[in-house]
């Protein structure tokens, strides 16, 4: 597909028309040069179209949202991916949610991303994920790329830490890592500390790849050949540094804000989900555990691996009543041992919960990101799917790797 066209998104939706959110729906489309279609069914398929699903829906809504996606997989509407939203209240809408996914999924090689929105859901929130469904359709062939070639950086401005990596013809030869402070003097300070360790100048680099909240701004002020959302970044920066480029995999990032959970198909995103209710279930919660604990993020890690999180009572998907949980654990006794596995637990438990039951989780797992180095998080996930689960080198620099490889793309042979 030409990077210009008008890539066309199939809504599947229960009531999005009448909860407010609908403009927010259209308006972040616009925004990335896409269309809402709404697949047109017959009519007369709605009172038998639980039986294909497994469900019957007592919702017209919900019999109108199957059937909807019986007809993108049958080829009835023309598209290049599907969105899939309901209610956050609605627990059969999260059921029927769920089964779509998988059905479309199943029956066809569409990017599916499923969403449960809210009536204060906005366009910038809808943003990445919109993003990520039309960079799939419109840059496969630049994703399925297996290897980096040149010399090129990438920049991922993220919400906490601003990463930098240099890459000649496919190995990490510089890198950077900084606090996220300013946007553009982070972003410069993380760079210069990778061209410093790569020997190469500013000027040498034949291309840049930004990606990250700051990816917009950091990306006008360098010049980048490639400005990406993470989801596509970061998941191709997984695989390469996993080794894992060929076939299935899972990629779990657990960042600073929010978590993704991404299904992977040579290299390419076919489901993902990011975001949790709270950012309980993202870095920063571990951060403030280890604040509390008088202790630096590196080693709590350390201490969690040495701890019996069923010791500590956690019942909250709040971060302030996540951090009140382990205050009062230790009031009663708890060791601070006990209190950083019960919080490592806390973060993959939402993570289960809220994330991995809207993609097929296929091995291997890939788990990266800032928060794969506290070795009490993918100690718990582990525990939690009964899987190994695999965290690569430098698997906090995946959306850096990925910008980096992604960008040899536009490098003049």
């Amino acid at each position: 597909m030409n990077e210009d066209a008008v890539v066309k998104v199939a809504l599947v939706s229960c009531g999005s028309e009448y909860a407010g959110v609908h403009g927010e729906l259209t308006s972040v489309a616009e925004s990335v040069n896409a269309k809402l279609v709404y697949p047109e069914i017959e009519i007369d398929i709605l009172d038998d179209i639980g039986k294909d699903f497994g469900i019957e829906a007592a919702s017209p809504d919900l019999c109108l949202m199957m059937a909807r996606a019986k007809a993108v997989v049958e080829g009835l509407s023309d598209v290049d991916g599907v969105f899939i939203t309901s209610c956050f209240r609605c627990a059969e809408a999260a059921i029927v949610r769920n089964e779509i996914r998988r059905y479309i999924n199943k029956h066809s090689d569409l990017p599916v991303i499923s969403y449960s929105f809210t009536e204060r859901t906005t366009a910038a929130t809808l943003l990445t994920r919109m993003e990520a469904l039309t960079t799939i359709a419109r840059r496969r062939h630049l994703l399925a790329r297996e290897k980096q070639s040149g010399l090129t950086a990438g920049i991922d401005s993220g919400s906490t830490t601003t990463k930098a990596v240099i890459m000649r013809d496919n190995e990490i030869i510089g890198s950077g890592w900084v606090p996220t402070i300013k946007v553009i003097d982070s972003a410069t300070e993380a760079f210069n500390q990778a061209l410093e360790e790569a020997g190469v100048k500013q000027e040498d680099i034949q291309a840049i790849g930004t990606t990250g909240y700051g990816r917009f701004l950091i990306g006008k002020h360098f010049g980048a050949k490639l400005i990406q959302e993470e989801i596509t970044v970061n998941s191709k920066g997984a695989v390469y540094l996993a080794d894992t480029q060929k076939g299935h995999a899972t990629v779990i990032d657990i960042g600073g804000m929010d978590n993704k959970a991404i299904s992977v198909d040579d290299g390419i995103p076919g489901m993902f989900t990011m975001g949790g209710i709270c950012a309980g279930a993202s870095g920063r919660f571990l951060d403030m555990t280890a604040k509390r604990l008088g202790v630096d993020i590196t080693e709590l890690g350390a201490l969690a691996v040495k701890g019996m999180e069923q010791n500590v009572d956690m019942n909250s998907y709040c971060i302030v009543f996540g951090i009140q949980s382990l205050v009062n654990s230790l009031a009663k006794g708890s060791t601070p041992e006990d209190v950083a596995a019960a919080a490592c637990h806390s973060v993959v438990e939402q993570i289960f919960e809220q994330q991995l039951q809207e993609v097929d989780v296929k091995e291997p797992l890939i788990l990266v990101g800032g928060s794969s180095l506290i070795e009490g998080v993918p100690k718990a996930l582990g525990e939690l799917l009964k899987i190994n689960v695999l965290v690569p080198p430098n698997s906090h620099l995946i959306g850096a790797v990925g910008s980096a490889l992604l960008a040899s793309g536009y490098v003049e042979e």
